[in-house]
This record gives structure tokens, C-alpha cells and sequence, in this order.
């Protein structure tokens, strides 16, 4: 799943060409989900063991307009039910310009950055053995540092 920080560059870019040409601007990217409220969604949905992990995947494209194609062929095209219908030409040409100006390599390319979130959760069965309670330990884990003497002595 996409996270909040994915596409910061066509966003930025895009919402940055229509405020300048048109005045305001309107979300042409979908809305992504933050880390914190996918864990509150697992924790809602009854599963109490969870683990969310996070990547970060940067993708180079020509242009803005290679990124749009990309997307697109992804399937990734703005799920908002009040979203602007359309873009004007000169406001994507402005989105290129500002995109290359401000986010372009030395190559000419532009990145596509893409936070990707995994999540895995468990609900406990009956079957499965619980964790211990907290505190019921009997090794320490200060002890576990002196265990490469401990192994060594019964070496020799």
C-alpha cells in the first residue's frame, strides 16, 4: 500500500503550477494513508500483535509526463469523488517545468518517490501459546553478555 509521503514530487508540483496559473488548486493525486492510522485500522479490525514496516523506492522518469504515463498504467489514477475533472494544458506544462526545476537530476530525469507500506497482524487462537507475563523472566538480559565466557570454558 502507497503511504503519505508518496509522490511528494508530483504533488508539490502540480499543486504548485495551478495555485500560480489558476488561483488554487485541487488534489489531482489520491489521498494516502499515514503509518499511524494503519495501525489504529489493524488494532480496530481485532488483531492485536502488529507490525508495520515502511520502504522508500525512488523511481527516475524522463519527464512529468512519463511519471502520469507510469501511474497510469499502474492503475493509480485519483480516486476522490469531488476531484477536479481535468487539468488545463498550461498548467501541466507549468508542473513539468516547475518538477524538472525543482526536483530534476543532473541527467535530466526527474524522481518518482514511492513510500510503500507492509503490515502483518495476528489475532491470538486458543491453540497458540500466549506470551509470558511481563517480568516473569529468568535470565536478565545483562547476563547475556557475559554467555561468549560462559561457552568458551565449556570448550575446552
Amino acid at each position: 500500500m502507497f503511504g503519505g509521503d508518496a509522490l511528494y514530487e508530483l504533488r508539490c508540483s502540480l499543486q504548485l503550477a495551478e495555485l500560480e496559473g489558476e488561483g488554487g488548486f485541487a488534489p489531482h493525486v489520491s489521498p494516502f494513508t499515514a503509518v499511524s492510522d494503519l495501525g489504529h485500522l489493524l488494532s480496530r479490525a481485532g488483531f492485536n500483535t502488529l507490525t508495520v514496516d515502511t520502504d522508500e523506492i525512488q523511481v527516475n522518469s524522463p519527464g512529468l509526463f512519463e511519471v502520469m504515463e507510469d501511474l497510469q498504467g499502474m492503475g493509480e489514477s485519483n480516486c476522490s469523488w469531488n476531484r477536479k475533472p481535468l487539468l488545463h494544458r498550461d498548467t501541466v506544462l507549468a508542473a513539468a517545468a516547475i518538477y524538472q526545476e525543482r526536483y530534476g537530476n543532473s541527467d535530466g530525469s526527474v524522481p518518482a518517490t514511492f513510500q510503500i507500506f507492509y503490515m502483518i497482524g495476528w489475532k491470538f487462537h486458543e491453540s497458540q501459546a500466549r506470551p509470558a507475563q511481563r517480568g516473569s523472566a529468568t535470565v536478565s538480559f545483562g547476563d547475556l553478555a557475559k554467555i561468549d565466557g560462559l561457552l568458551s570454558r565449556g570448550k575446552k
